[in-house]
Protein backbone atom coordinates (compact mmCIF):
# COMPACT_ATOMS: atom_id res chain seq x y z
CA UNK A 1 0.00 0.00 0.00
CA UNK A 2 2.61 2.67 0.86
CA UNK A 3 4.52 1.59 -2.24
CA UNK A 4 1.09 2.63 -4.15
CA UNK A 5 0.76 5.43 -2.08
CA UNK A 6 4.45 6.59 -3.29
CA UNK A 7 4.07 5.54 -7.35
CA UNK A 8 0.65 8.30 -6.75
CA UNK A 9 2.41 10.89 -5.26
CA UNK A 10 5.09 10.77 -7.82
CA UNK A 11 2.47 10.81 -10.56
CA UNK A 12 0.24 13.85 -9.45
CA UNK A 13 3.57 15.72 -8.89
CA UNK A 14 4.72 14.88 -12.41
CA UNK A 15 1.50 15.76 -13.49
CA UNK A 16 1.35 18.85 -11.62
CA UNK A 17 4.38 19.85 -13.01
CA UNK A 18 3.67 19.26 -16.25
CA UNK A 19 0.75 21.18 -16.09
CA UNK A 20 2.33 24.07 -14.17
CA UNK A 21 5.26 24.54 -16.82
CA UNK A 22 2.62 24.48 -19.91
CA UNK A 23 0.71 27.31 -17.94
CA UNK A 24 3.61 29.20 -17.71
CA UNK A 25 4.92 28.32 -21.27
CA UNK A 26 1.58 29.60 -22.71
CA UNK A 27 1.42 32.61 -20.03
CA UNK A 28 5.34 33.58 -21.40
CA UNK A 29 4.03 32.91 -24.84
CA UNK A 30 0.80 35.31 -24.82
CA UNK A 31 2.81 38.13 -23.24
CA UNK A 32 5.53 37.59 -25.78
CA UNK A 33 3.24 38.35 -28.40
CA UNK A 34 1.12 41.39 -26.70
CA UNK A 35 4.80 42.90 -26.47
CA UNK A 36 5.30 41.92 -30.11
CA UNK A 37 1.76 43.48 -30.90
CA UNK A 38 2.15 46.30 -28.88
CA UNK A 39 3.17 49.75 -30.69
CA UNK A 40 6.33 51.93 -29.85
CA UNK A 41 4.17 54.58 -29.01
CA UNK A 42 0.84 55.73 -28.93
CA UNK A 43 -0.78 59.03 -28.38
CA UNK A 44 -4.46 60.46 -28.25
CA UNK A 45 -5.39 63.99 -27.19
CA UNK A 46 -9.12 65.70 -26.68
CA UNK A 47 -10.00 69.55 -26.35
CA UNK A 48 -13.40 69.24 -25.10
CA UNK A 49 -17.06 67.53 -25.92
CA UNK A 50 -20.29 69.05 -25.80
CA UNK A 51 -22.76 70.22 -27.99
CA UNK A 52 -20.35 70.77 -30.81
CA UNK A 53 -22.83 70.82 -34.06
CA UNK A 54 -21.20 71.12 -37.95
CA UNK A 55 -24.15 73.19 -38.79
CA UNK A 56 -22.99 75.55 -36.03
CA UNK A 57 -19.28 75.28 -37.38
CA UNK A 58 -17.94 77.98 -40.05
CA UNK A 59 -14.96 76.28 -42.51
CA UNK A 60 -12.47 78.52 -41.15
CA UNK A 61 -13.35 78.05 -37.76
CA UNK A 62 -13.73 74.33 -38.31
CA UNK A 63 -10.11 74.24 -40.02
CA UNK A 64 -8.51 76.10 -37.39
CA UNK A 65 -9.81 73.33 -34.70
CA UNK A 66 -8.21 70.75 -37.12
CA UNK A 67 -5.09 72.22 -37.71
CA UNK A 68 -4.85 72.38 -33.29
CA UNK A 69 -5.29 69.12 -32.87
CA UNK A 70 -2.82 68.31 -35.89
CA UNK A 71 -0.61 70.38 -34.42
CA UNK A 72 -0.56 69.22 -30.65
CA UNK A 73 -0.79 65.60 -32.07
CA UNK A 74 2.59 66.73 -33.60
CA UNK A 75 4.68 67.92 -31.15
CA UNK A 76 3.23 64.25 -28.46
CA UNK A 77 3.65 62.26 -31.28
CA UNK A 78 7.55 63.76 -32.04
CA UNK A 79 8.49 63.28 -28.63
CA UNK A 80 7.61 59.56 -28.17
CA UNK A 81 9.13 59.12 -31.70
CA UNK A 82 12.65 60.13 -30.28
CA UNK A 83 12.11 57.89 -27.56
CA UNK A 84 10.80 60.27 -24.55
CA UNK A 85 8.54 59.34 -22.10
CA UNK A 86 4.79 59.56 -21.77
CA UNK A 87 4.77 62.33 -18.61
CA UNK A 88 7.09 64.55 -21.64
CA UNK A 89 4.67 63.72 -24.26
CA UNK A 90 1.58 64.81 -22.08
CA UNK A 91 2.87 67.77 -20.58
CA UNK A 92 4.36 69.62 -23.49
CA UNK A 93 1.35 68.47 -25.84
CA UNK A 94 -0.98 70.04 -23.37
CA UNK A 95 1.40 72.95 -22.83
CA UNK A 96 0.82 73.53 -26.57
CA UNK A 97 -3.16 73.22 -26.28
CA UNK A 98 -3.19 75.30 -22.95
CA UNK A 99 -1.61 78.49 -25.50
CA UNK A 100 -4.17 78.29 -28.26
CA UNK A 101 -7.40 80.14 -27.45
CA UNK A 102 -9.58 77.65 -29.12
CA UNK A 103 -9.47 75.22 -25.88
CA UNK A 104 -10.70 76.16 -22.35
CA UNK A 105 -7.94 75.53 -20.82
CA UNK A 106 -4.76 77.84 -19.99
CA UNK A 107 -5.09 81.10 -22.39
CA UNK A 108 -8.67 79.95 -23.75
CA UNK A 109 -9.99 79.77 -19.98
CA UNK A 110 -13.99 80.40 -19.56
CA UNK A 111 -14.15 83.25 -17.15
CA UNK A 112 -15.60 83.01 -13.66
CA UNK A 113 -18.47 84.88 -11.94
CA UNK A 114 -16.06 86.98 -10.50
CA UNK A 115 -14.39 87.69 -13.95
CA UNK A 116 -11.32 86.10 -13.67
CA UNK A 117 -9.85 82.93 -14.61
CA UNK A 118 -9.17 79.83 -12.58
CA UNK A 119 -7.49 76.66 -13.89
CA UNK A 120 -7.48 73.69 -12.83
CA UNK A 121 -4.91 70.73 -14.18
CA UNK A 122 -3.89 67.03 -13.44
CA UNK A 123 -1.57 64.28 -14.31
CA UNK A 124 -0.75 60.75 -13.08
CA UNK A 125 2.11 58.21 -14.16
CA UNK A 126 0.61 54.90 -14.89
CA UNK A 127 4.27 53.15 -13.80
CA UNK A 128 4.41 54.69 -10.46
CA UNK A 129 0.85 55.68 -9.88
CA UNK A 130 2.22 58.29 -8.87
CA UNK A 131 -0.06 61.92 -9.57
CA UNK A 132 -0.12 65.59 -9.27
CA UNK A 133 -2.96 68.06 -9.36
CA UNK A 134 -3.55 72.08 -8.66
CA UNK A 135 -7.29 73.66 -8.44
CA UNK A 136 -7.92 77.66 -8.83
CA UNK A 137 -4.44 78.73 -9.80
CA UNK A 138 -4.92 81.91 -11.23
CA UNK A 139 -0.89 83.23 -12.01
CA UNK A 140 0.62 80.22 -13.80
CA UNK A 141 1.01 80.27 -17.45
CA UNK A 142 0.43 76.03 -18.09
CA UNK A 143 -1.25 74.63 -15.18
CA UNK A 144 -0.10 71.29 -16.04
CA UNK A 145 3.59 71.90 -15.82
CA UNK A 146 2.38 72.99 -11.92
CA UNK A 147 0.36 69.22 -11.73
CA UNK A 148 3.80 67.69 -13.12
CA UNK A 149 6.01 69.74 -10.25
CA UNK A 150 3.13 68.51 -7.19
CA UNK A 151 3.87 65.23 -8.09
CA UNK A 152 7.71 65.30 -8.76
CA UNK A 153 8.17 67.69 -6.29
CA UNK A 154 6.06 67.51 -3.47
CA UNK A 155 4.65 65.32 -0.93
CA UNK A 156 0.97 65.76 -1.88
CA UNK A 157 -0.99 65.09 -5.04
CA UNK A 158 -3.34 67.81 -5.00
CA UNK A 159 -2.49 71.86 -3.96
CA UNK A 160 -5.07 74.63 -4.95
CA UNK A 161 -5.19 78.26 -4.55
CA UNK A 162 -2.67 80.92 -3.25
CA UNK A 163 -0.91 77.70 -1.92
CA UNK A 164 -0.46 76.22 -5.39
CA UNK A 165 0.72 79.66 -6.67
CA UNK A 166 3.24 79.81 -3.73
CA UNK A 167 4.44 76.27 -4.72
CA UNK A 168 4.53 77.19 -8.27
CA UNK A 169 6.81 80.27 -7.75
CA UNK A 170 8.82 78.11 -5.30
CA UNK A 171 10.04 75.84 -7.62
CA UNK A 172 10.34 78.65 -10.84
CA UNK A 173 7.37 77.86 -12.94
CA UNK A 174 6.51 80.41 -15.67
CA UNK A 175 3.58 82.74 -13.94
CA UNK A 176 1.67 85.86 -15.46
CA UNK A 177 -0.38 88.03 -14.46
CA UNK A 178 -4.38 87.01 -14.35
CA UNK A 179 -5.26 89.27 -17.39
CA UNK A 180 -2.69 87.19 -19.39
CA UNK A 181 -5.71 84.65 -20.05
CA UNK A 182 -8.22 87.65 -20.96
CA UNK A 183 -9.82 86.59 -24.02
CA UNK A 184 -12.83 88.68 -25.98
CA UNK A 185 -14.68 85.42 -26.70
CA UNK A 186 -14.89 84.23 -23.71
CA UNK A 187 -15.73 87.26 -21.46
CA UNK A 188 -18.31 88.17 -23.83
CA UNK A 189 -19.56 84.40 -23.37
CA UNK A 190 -19.62 85.22 -19.63
CA UNK A 191 -21.58 88.63 -20.32
CA UNK A 192 -24.24 86.83 -22.16
CA UNK A 193 -24.67 84.32 -19.08
CA UNK A 194 -24.84 87.06 -16.54
CA UNK A 195 -27.65 88.89 -18.62
CA UNK A 196 -29.86 85.49 -18.39
CA UNK A 197 -28.68 84.56 -14.98
CA UNK A 198 -30.03 88.68 -14.25
CA UNK A 199 -33.64 87.63 -14.51
CA UNK A 200 -33.20 84.12 -13.19
CA UNK A 201 -32.91 83.03 -9.41
CA UNK A 202 -30.34 80.36 -9.94
CA UNK A 203 -26.77 81.04 -8.92
CA UNK A 204 -25.62 79.15 -12.35
CA UNK A 205 -27.02 79.28 -16.40
CA UNK A 206 -27.51 75.75 -17.26
CA UNK A 207 -26.82 76.45 -20.90
CA UNK A 208 -23.42 77.17 -21.16
CA UNK A 209 -22.23 74.27 -19.32
CA UNK A 210 -22.56 72.05 -22.96
CA UNK A 211 -19.88 73.66 -24.34
CA UNK A 212 -17.20 71.65 -22.35
CA UNK A 213 -13.54 72.86 -23.20
CA UNK A 214 -11.14 71.08 -21.26
CA UNK A 215 -7.98 69.65 -22.52
CA UNK A 216 -6.27 66.33 -22.15
CA UNK A 217 -3.70 64.15 -23.31
CA UNK A 218 -2.89 59.98 -23.07
CA UNK A 219 0.11 58.76 -23.95
CA UNK A 220 2.52 55.24 -24.18
CA UNK A 221 6.15 55.16 -24.88
CA UNK A 222 8.65 52.78 -25.83
CA UNK A 223 8.91 51.31 -22.40
CA UNK A 224 5.50 50.65 -22.07
CA UNK A 225 4.96 53.50 -19.96
CA UNK A 226 0.87 54.72 -19.99
CA UNK A 227 0.00 58.16 -18.51
CA UNK A 228 -2.56 60.84 -18.23
CA UNK A 229 -3.32 64.57 -17.93
CA UNK A 230 -5.69 67.13 -17.63
CA UNK A 231 -6.03 70.96 -17.79
CA UNK A 232 -8.99 73.16 -18.05
CA UNK A 233 -10.44 76.75 -17.10
CA UNK A 234 -13.49 74.85 -15.29
CA UNK A 235 -17.08 76.59 -16.14
CA UNK A 236 -18.02 79.83 -17.21
CA UNK A 237 -19.96 81.84 -14.49
CA UNK A 238 -18.60 79.17 -11.89
CA UNK A 239 -18.74 80.60 -8.36
CA UNK A 240 -17.29 80.17 -4.61
CA UNK A 241 -13.71 78.48 -6.46
CA UNK A 242 -15.94 75.96 -7.82
CA UNK A 243 -13.69 73.04 -8.84
CA UNK A 244 -14.45 70.19 -11.27
CA UNK A 245 -13.14 66.88 -12.07
CA UNK A 246 -9.80 67.99 -13.99
CA UNK A 247 -7.61 67.88 -11.34
CA UNK A 248 -9.21 65.48 -9.54
CA UNK A 249 -7.09 61.48 -9.73
CA UNK A 250 -9.83 58.87 -10.58
CA UNK A 251 -12.51 61.32 -12.34
CA UNK A 252 -10.91 63.71 -14.30
CA UNK A 253 -7.14 61.80 -14.64
CA UNK A 254 -6.64 58.25 -13.94
CA UNK A 255 -3.63 55.99 -14.97
CA UNK A 256 -2.51 52.27 -14.25
CA UNK A 257 -0.04 50.40 -16.30
CA UNK A 258 -2.20 47.61 -15.75
CA UNK A 259 -5.13 48.70 -17.33
CA UNK A 260 -5.75 52.00 -18.65
CA UNK A 261 -4.86 55.65 -19.01
CA UNK A 262 -8.17 58.28 -19.08
CA UNK A 263 -8.43 61.84 -19.51
CA UNK A 264 -12.61 63.27 -18.98
CA UNK A 265 -14.13 65.78 -20.60
CA UNK A 266 -17.63 66.92 -19.66
CA UNK A 267 -19.87 67.89 -16.84
CA UNK A 268 -17.69 67.57 -13.60
CA UNK A 269 -19.91 67.13 -11.35
CA UNK A 270 -20.90 64.23 -12.30
CA UNK A 271 -17.20 62.45 -13.39
CA UNK A 272 -16.79 63.53 -9.76
CA UNK A 273 -19.75 61.83 -8.00
CA UNK A 274 -19.09 58.66 -10.54
CA UNK A 275 -15.39 58.46 -10.60
CA UNK A 276 -15.49 58.11 -14.04
CA UNK A 277 -11.28 57.34 -15.04
CA UNK A 278 -10.94 54.86 -12.10
CA UNK A 279 -14.48 53.41 -13.03
CA UNK A 280 -13.36 52.32 -16.60
CA UNK A 281 -9.84 51.16 -15.04
CA UNK A 282 -11.94 48.98 -12.19
CA UNK A 283 -14.33 47.28 -14.77
CA UNK A 284 -10.96 46.43 -16.95
CA UNK A 285 -9.25 45.07 -13.75
CA UNK A 286 -11.87 43.11 -11.96
CA UNK A 287 -14.37 42.14 -14.58
CA UNK A 288 -11.82 41.50 -17.23
CA UNK A 289 -13.08 43.72 -19.70
CA UNK A 290 -11.47 45.11 -22.49
CA UNK A 291 -10.43 48.78 -22.53
CA UNK A 292 -13.04 49.67 -25.41
CA UNK A 293 -15.88 48.03 -23.84
CA UNK A 294 -15.18 49.40 -19.90
CA UNK A 295 -14.86 52.87 -21.59
CA UNK A 296 -18.43 53.09 -23.73
CA UNK A 297 -20.10 50.92 -20.88
CA UNK A 298 -19.05 54.03 -18.39
CA UNK A 299 -20.00 56.76 -20.34
CA UNK A 300 -22.40 55.99 -22.80
CA UNK A 301 -24.67 53.79 -19.97
CA UNK A 302 -23.51 54.30 -16.81
CA UNK A 303 -22.67 57.92 -16.95
CA UNK A 304 -25.35 58.85 -19.47
CA UNK A 305 -28.36 57.03 -17.55
CA UNK A 306 -27.61 59.53 -14.19
CA UNK A 307 -27.85 62.81 -16.47
CA UNK A 308 -24.19 63.13 -17.25
CA UNK A 309 -22.65 64.07 -20.16
CA UNK A 310 -19.55 64.06 -21.70
CA UNK A 311 -16.64 61.69 -22.67
CA UNK A 312 -13.39 60.29 -22.49
CA UNK A 313 -9.65 59.70 -24.23
CA UNK A 314 -8.61 56.35 -23.46
CA UNK A 315 -5.53 54.07 -24.30
CA UNK A 316 -4.07 50.90 -22.59
CA UNK A 317 -0.60 49.52 -22.06
CA UNK A 318 -0.89 47.57 -25.99
CA UNK A 319 -1.53 50.91 -27.44
CA UNK A 320 -5.69 50.50 -27.64
CA UNK A 321 -7.52 53.68 -28.08
CA UNK A 322 -10.93 54.44 -27.48
CA UNK A 323 -12.76 57.53 -27.31
CA UNK A 324 -16.54 57.45 -26.27
CA UNK A 325 -18.72 60.38 -25.63
CA UNK A 326 -22.18 60.85 -25.24
CA UNK A 327 -23.27 64.69 -26.78
CA UNK A 328 -23.02 66.08 -30.07
CA UNK A 329 -19.37 65.87 -30.29
CA UNK A 330 -16.06 66.03 -29.24
CA UNK A 331 -12.74 67.43 -30.15
CA UNK A 332 -10.46 64.41 -30.47
CA UNK A 333 -7.70 62.87 -31.96
CA UNK A 334 -4.70 59.79 -31.42
CA UNK A 335 -1.54 58.58 -33.49
CA UNK A 336 -0.09 55.38 -33.74
CA UNK A 337 3.21 55.08 -36.14
CA UNK A 338 0.86 54.07 -38.88
CA UNK A 339 -2.33 55.55 -38.27
CA UNK A 340 -3.79 59.02 -37.41
CA UNK A 341 -7.41 60.02 -36.75
CA UNK A 342 -8.69 63.59 -36.56
CA UNK A 343 -12.35 64.15 -35.45
CA UNK A 344 -14.74 66.54 -33.98
CA UNK A 345 -18.80 65.28 -34.63
CA UNK A 346 -20.24 62.75 -33.42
Amino acid sequence: MKGLNLCLLCLMSFVFTTCTSETDIKQAKASASTEAERPPYTIAIHGGAGTILKANMTDEKEKQYLDALNKALDIGEGILKEGGTSLDAIVETIKYMEDVPLFNAGKGAVFTNAERNELDASIMDGKTQNAGAVGGVTIVRHPITAARAVMEQSDHVMLTGTGAEEFALKVGLDTVSNDYFYTERRFQSLQRIKAEENQQTGFLNEREPHKYGTVGCVALDKDGNIAAGTSTGGMTNKRFNRIGDSPIIGAGSYANNATCAISSTGHGEYFIRYVVAHDISARMEYKGESLAKAADYVINYKLKKAGGSGGVIALDANGNVAMPFNTEGMYRAYAKPTERVVQIYK
